[in-house]
């Protein structure tokens, strides 16, 4: 059987307080842009801060790696695709595309990589159950 793979993908406008005083989206809101895109794929999948937190778990990013390749300007509209990286270990990875849509040029590509830590801040080794659980309903395992 095939694996499924898990993409979302969402749109939204540079806001005037994203942009320096060139109107260039200054490069630490791109790391906004990528919240959206983990926002948006949580409520598409039913794996949102909340759902986690209801199990009794956090996910921290422990790592963030941005390629910048172009730039966007005040008023552009932009399309965030966040993509769910399967593996095994107990982390949380997703990779991401952000492109202009007005001429679809990728303008950044990025991976982050969360951890699960319990509500007291200590750091699971294995995958929690509810996560295991939720990868079986989209036929990742």
């Amino acid at each position: 059987m095939e694996k499924q793979e898990l993409i979302n993908t969402t749109e939204t406008y540079v806001r005037f307080s994203e942009v320096d005083s060139m109107a260039v989206v200054w490069h630490g809101n791109y790391v906004k842009y990528l919240e959206d895109g983990r926002e948006a794929f949580g409520r598409e999948f039913g794996m949102g801060y909340n759902d986690v937190f209801e199990k009794g778990f956090m996910t921290p990013i422990v790592k963030l790696d941005i390629n910048y390749t172009k730039q966007t300007k005040y008023g552009e509209q932009v399309v965030i695709e966040t993509k769910f990286v399967r593996t095994d270990a107990a982390k949380i990875i997703f990779d991401y595309k952000i492109w202009r849509k007005s001429d679809n040029a990728v303008v950044l590509k990025a991976r982050s990589i969360q951890v699960f830590i319990d509500l007291k801040g200590e750091m699971e080794i294995s995958n929690p159950e509810f996560y295991i659980q939720w990868q079986r309903k989209f036929g990742l395992l």
